[in-house]
């Protein structure tokens, strides 16, 4: 945005005001006590063993190198914290259950993971796996950890790989210990089987609570209250926010937009400036007749740098396609808006090119070549003497490509190919190799240096030959100006104190057509706030003490600005927010005045008070659990087959109705001379929940968090 330019251009100042503003912090802390305060030392803990800090930190860094710093803090920071009080919990549990994990286990589990048995660095001499060669590596690893951070970095990441394989160790070895408790019996099997299988065929009544008005069900709110509180595990809830935020965005105006055209306009041809080192008028070389466009580019700050590939149409944007390629070469078109960006281009050179090439590779590395290892110890002026040796043979006689290739080259995956790398496009290949390989003919072999060392190319096909452009192109990003930014700014300012002063921020966003967003039950380790994004600042300051309900705060966001209202605090406990409770205190009246009504003694005079039809239905069993006419109703099928023969049962209460039965014919299934088939697939079934085993314990672990206090 234009402010950075300012910005840079104070940069000294800011460095001062920040630094007063890091020290002026420190001071709070020491005074109010919060940076010493006993209760918020420890990041948290878990059945009384505590997460420090500096523990904490370690993990959470372990997880921004994983995600190579592409993840999120939040994210980081939420992973770390699972990932440790996980490992706390089953530490916790295997304590108590008296196994122990040793260091023996720990490297027996490494030496047989695939990485170390096929680590090329782990080999002897035979190609074998050799447990030495993996203790030499570690031990280099921890030598190195205080030359460098590379170094550090390498020793901090084999640390956290032991520390991942001992916890697997002991998570496996504890679930291994509950699995061995979750077995089944022949007896159980049979059971299972006949629970399943048994089916009757029935007449019944089946009475809907949709028959029954809402409206004539009254439930007070003492009743809810009721429920819940006999239900508390149901409806126990976290302490939470409500808020209600205007967004103001900073985006580009027409004023702006006509701004950065005209700017372009005037770049395209030469032009005289006055010259306070010259004193005097100079000429500024234009778009238009500049030579070198890398140059132009950065003396002009384009928003994106000079590409000097060429292109066929088929990779040119659709919207300027047709014009580019009627042009001639010099010419210039635009200004244009692509993408958010107004641009300029001009047409460099033309040329006929291949869509795409079939080519083969022997690739020579040397020390600091991307694909150079521990074994590498030519040089490059060295590797560069191999390349063309291999050259000069393979083009005396092109049939030792393939030899050399297998023999010699470091891509080993074409290497086994004898270098053939098959069909590729132009944008596929590094800029080196894809020049020489599209801009030269079938059969040529040439050498040419990336940075992934020196490469005998030879082109073995080409196809579809036809016209590449080749442009240059001024890019300015389509931002608000500084003007802009300001009134923006002046203008969220004087929102957020309209607001303060009293006014409804409602009414106040509709009168000047601003739209407000509503945000519900923020919890305090939330990241996103709605459409404004990972907004941490926003959750964090909801949630301090000094935040009450009606505080308002205006907030830096990105590409803009957030008014926000706190407009609810909400505490923890019992709450019939989560599920709708009155819905579940309706049913359960009407299934009483449904029992209630229901005097009758046969089914017909059931289903007359109740004003519904008998059903009949055949062969109704748990695993098959449908009433013909009716629907699939699982717990009353669970009753039902239950039941003796010719006995009227009343008052079955499923989960959306009452039903009325009389089962007429009940069919036991086929005894079998084994049920292990059935116990086998119970014992799955079981093993299936052992997948809960970590939720259990979590729930019945003692956890405090105190990530809020610090994030």
């Amino acid at each position: 945005m234009a402010v950075l330019s300012k910005i840079r251009e104070r940069s000294l100042f800011l460095i001062i005001i920040i630094a007063l503003a890091l020290f002026s912090f420190v001071l709070s802390g020491l005074f109010d006590g919060n940076m010493f305060n006993k209760t918020a030392s420890n990041i948290g803990e878990v059945n009384g063993e505590s997460i420090s800090r500096e523990e904490f930190a370690q993990q959470v860094e372990f997880y921004r190198m994983r995600s190579n710093s592409t993840a999120s803090n939040s994210l980081n920071i939420r992973n770390a914290w699972n990932s440790l009080v996980r490992e706390k919990i089953y530490a916790t549990q295997l304590e108590k259950s008296g196994v122990v994990v040793g260091e023996k286990d720990v490297w027996d589990a490494i030496v047989t993971q695939i990485s170390s048995q096929n680590g090329a660095q782990f080999a002897n001499e035979a190609g074998l796996f050799d447990p030495e060669k993996l203790k030499e590596y570690i031990s280099t690893l921890k030598d190195n950890s205080e030359e460098d951070e590379a170094g550090s970095t390498a020793w901090l990441s084999w640390i956290n790989y032991e520390k991942g394989v001992k916890k697997n160790l002991q998570q496996n070895t504890y679930n291994a210990l509950i699995r061995a408790g979750l077995g089944s019996t022949l007896l159980a099997g049979e059971e299972d089987y006949f629970f399943q299988n048994v089916n009757v065929d029935l007449d019944y009544v089946y009475v809907p609570f949709t028959s029954i008005a809402d409206s004539l069900i009254t439930v007070s709110s003492d009743e809810v209250k009721q429920y819940v509180k006999a239900h508390a595990n149901e409806y126990t809830v976290k302490e939470s926010r409500d808020l209600q935020f205007v967004q103001f965005k900073i985006e580009a105006t027409e004023e702006d937009e006509n701004a950065i055209k005209a700017e372009l306009l005037e770049m395209i041809d030469d032009r005289e400036e006055y010259s306070a080192a010259a004193k005097t008028n100079v000429t500024i070389k234009g778009f238009r007749n500049a030579t070198d466009m890398d140059d132009f580019n950065g003396e002009n700050e384009s928003d994106i740098p000079y590409d000097p590939a060429y292109y066929n149409k088929g990779a040119t944007p659709t919207i300027i396609v047709d014009s580019l390629f009627s042009l001639n070469k010099g010419d210039i078109y635009g200004p244009y808006i692509e993408n958010g960006f107004y641009k300029l281009t001009k047409i460099n050179d033309f040329k006929q090119l291949p869509d795409s090439v079939k080519a083969s590779h022997i690739l020579i590395p040397f020390v600091g070549s991307a694909t150079a290892d521990q074994t590498v110890t030519q040089n490059e002026e060295q590797a560069e003497k191999v390349a063309d040796s291999i050259l000069t043979v393979v083009k005396a006689s092109a049939g030792k490509f393939e030899e050399l290739a297998k023999d010699l080259s470091v891509d080993k995956v074409s290497g086994a190919k004898g270098g053939d790398l098959g069909w590729f496009v132009y944008k596929t290949m590094i800029p080196e190799f894809r020049d020489y390989s599209f801009e030269n003919k079938i059969g040529d072999i040439g050498v040419v240096k990336s940075q992934f060392g020196f490469h005998i190319i030879r082109i073995d096909d080409q196809k579809n030959i036809q016209k590449n452009i080749q442009v240059a192109t001024f890019s300015r990003k389509i931002e608000a100006s500084e003007k802009t930014e300001n009134d923006i700014f002046e203008k969220a300012e004087t929102f957020a104190s309209d607001i303060t002063s009293g006014k409804d921020i409602a009414e106040h966003a509709k009168d000047q057509n601003l739209k407000i967003g509503t945000v519900l039950g923020l919890n305090v380790f939330d990241d996103n706030i709605s459409n404004l994004g990972s907004q941490r600042q926003i959750v964090r300051w909801s949630f301090e003490s000094t935040s009450e309900v009606g505080s308002i705060k205006r907030f830096d966001i990105d590409n803009g600005y957030a008014v926000v209202m706190l407009s609810s605090k909400n505490k923890a406990g019992l709450s019939s927010k989560g599920q709708n409770v009155r819905n579940i205190l309706v049913n359960q009246k009407k299934a009483a005045l449904i029992s209630e009504r229901s005097t009758g003694t046969t089914l017909d005079e059931l289903a007359e008070q109740n004003n519904v039809i008998k059903r009949n239905s055949l062969a109704v069993s748990n695993a098959s659990p449908v009433f013909a006419g009716a629907g699939r109703f699982t717990v009353i099928a669970g009753v039902v087959t239950a039941l003796d023969e010719n006995v009227l049962t009343k008052n079955i209460i499923g989960n959306n109705g009452v039903a009325f039965a009389l089962v007429s014919k009940k069919t036991l299934p086929t005894e079998l001379q084994n049920y292990n088939g059935n116990r086998k697939s119970l014992e799955r079934f079981l093993n299936t929940r052992s997948l809960e085993i970590f939720e259990a314990l979590k729930e019945n672990s003692d956890i405090e968090d105190n990530r809020a206090v610090f994030y």
